[in-house]
């Protein structure tokens, strides 16, 4: 073979090697969409980056009822930390469907108007929350990094990386950034009576045990805890009727009533969710 052959050869080769490997390289980062008002984080390929929602679910603050005292106080924090006063990271826990994520959704669509964006961070991408504040750290926008239905089984690497995002790094926290987390553990670790029996009384003081007090420190580097309850039976009905009245539906009488009861009944519990969902059938076969 000539000189020249064997080059083409070569370059042949490099080429069909390249083509191999192309796919196993890390995609690159696409430009983030700033003047989007919500994003996902998303990895791809190894590669994580903001993805702009397009469509985001806006909820309006009033179509929430049931939970005024919740309301109150995250909106409270999120103005003071929007005006770029001091605020807290934020705990929401309790029953399912009774408004956590929602209020979080609706308190981010009160303040989006004011430079408030939101970031959906899934809990297996949780490590990844330093690349976040490092990325949008120095954007004059304010950002809630929202991380829904939160909770830890053994092993989980996510743990310290959230432990490390709210308060436990070298670095300072950013101004600009803020954690609002939803859980329906209250300390978001599972506790096992292993552990409890761990707990030694001594000189009339409780010493728990390490791996308790593990467990408490996560939801503790939270600076402020909400905590959301079942429904009683008139809450579930008004939040029936508040959101039969979203859909255009005001008639109201005993058999609305007994169908809403009866629905709640089958799915076992009343919750703002539950309400959400009769409403929407109730409406849907008007």
């Amino acid at each position: 073979m000539i000189p020249n052959e064997r080059l083409l050869a070569f370059l042949d080769r490099v080429e069909t090697l390249l083509d191999r490997a192309d796919p196993l390289l890390p995609a690159a980062a696409s430009e983030t969409e700033w003047s989007a008002q919500a994003f996902r984080w998303r990895v791809r390929n190894g590669r994580g980056q903001l993805e702009a929602v397009r469509h985001p679910h806006t909820i309006q603050l009033d179509q929430l009822v049931n939970v005024s005292l919740q309301r109150e106080r995250l909106v409270a924090n999120t103005r003071q930390f929007v005006e770029g006063r001091l605020a807290n990271n934020v705990l929401l826990t309790g029953a399912r469907g009774c408004g956590k994520s929602s209020l979080v959704k609706a308190v981010w669509n009160e303040f989006r108007h004011q430079g408030l964006r939101l970031i959906e961070v899934e809990k297996t991408h949780l490590h990844d929350l330093a690349d976040i504040v490092e990325q949008v750290g120095a954007r004059p926008e304010r950002f809630i990094v929202f991380c829904d239905d939160l909770s830890f089984e053994e092993g989980d690497h996510g743990y310290q990386a959230l432990k490390t995002a709210l308060d436990g790094s070298i670095a300072a926290t950013s101004a600009n950034v803020l954690i609002y987390a939803t859980s329906n553990r209250r300390h978001l670790v599972p506790e096992y009576f292993s552990e409890n029996a761990q707990t030694r009384h001594q000189d009339g003081e409780i010493h728990f045990a390490e791996a308790i007090e593990e467990k408490v420190a996560l939801s503790e580097r939270f600076g402020l805890w909400l905590s959301f309850y079942g429904f009683s039976q008139d809450e579930y009905l008004a939040a029936v009727r508040n959101w039969l009245a979203e859909f255009g539906v005001t008639a109201w009488d005993d058999a609305s009533e007994r169908a809403a009861l009866q629905w709640a009944q089958g799915r076992g519990a009343r919750s703002g969710r539950i309400a959400w969902q009769f409403a929407r059938d109730w409406a849907g076969s008007r």
